[in-house]
């Protein structure tokens, strides 16, 4: 039986998602009250995420999934008194458990999905800080051209081998789609950027973010930043943002009756992956 799990977290005091010898992740946090919860042998509760977020990187709309016995009750009570009791034994309210359900046929959490939407807010000098946002937001001492970074972002976007984004990874494609890269300013004039992709290589975002950080600066010019893109090797002409600033918001499925043709291809593109 496949359970499907939406959550959310405050990633500041994690190492990221996936599992770490010794160090806090969610995943470890999350498959420890899962087996207490159940009642089952650690080694047996093991999740699949849709994106395996990075150390201090935070999630609205987290989505993984979890294999258990058939004698799991998986009734709507059950489910809805499972959810309470995991949360329960989570002991923590930096990560929320928004919801357990039994997953569609097909359905694979990370294979499965057809994008994932993420949020990165930075306040640059001309920003109001807001101390109740401090901590999902990066600060910046300069001024930043909106205009220029959303040209940056627009012209970014499309199927490309995002290789000078992402941190290497050995047989890891670095192929992706990204679908949607745009900024806006908020109520405080703080730059919120939308990146949407159908997955993300490790630090891909962050990465982004920087590139377009650089050229609202007028550090590096739109032309240069596709140049490199296309070079499809790793740079030092912009930095990778501060984790902070990143919120994952959604992760986005096909209608159910197509979740299996679609991790079935998704398998076949991309494997081995890291998102």
């Amino acid at each position: 039986m496949r359970l499907r799990l939406d959550l959310g977290y405050l990633g500041t005091s994690y190492s990221g998602w996936a599992s770490q010898p010794a160090l806090p992740t969610i995943q470890e946090s999350l498959e420890k009250a899962l087996a207490t919860t159940l009642r089952l042998e650690p080694s047996l509760v093991r999740t699949v995420v849709a994106g395996r977020t990075d150390a201090g990187v935070h999630a609205v709309g987290q989505v993984c999934h979890l294999d258990v016995p058939e004698k799991v009750n998986t009734s709507d009570h059950a489910l809805r008194s499972l959810t309470k009791r995991v949360q329960g034994a989570l002991r923590t309210a930096e990560i929320s458990l928004h919801r357990i359900s039994v997953a569609p046929e097909g359905f694979d959490a990370r294979f499965g999905a057809l994008s994932r939407t993420y949020e990165y807010r930075l306040a640059d000098v001309s920003a109001r800080k807001n101390p109740l946002l401090a901590p999902f937001t990066a600060v910046a001492s300069y001024d930043l051209n909106i205009e220029a970074m959303n040209a940056l972002g627009s012209a970014l976007c499309g199927l490309h081998d995002f290789a000078s984004f992402c941190r290497p990874k050995v047989k890891a494609t670095t192929i992706r789609t990204l679908k949607e890269f745009s900024w806006t300013r908020d109520q405080d004039g703080v730059l919120v950027a939308r990146v949407v992709a159908d997955a993300f290589c490790r630090s891909m975002v962050r990465s982004l973010v920087g590139s377009c950080v650089a050229v609202g600066r007028g550090k590096v010019t739109q032309e240069r930043a596709l140049e490199l893109r296309d070079l499809a090797s790793r740079t030092s002409e912009w930095a990778t943002m501060p984790a902070k600033g990143l919120t994952l918001i959604s992760i986005e499925y096909p209608p159910d009756a197509h979740l299996a043709q679609q991790a079935e291809e998704t398998r076949a593109r991309r494997l081995p992956a890291t998102d």
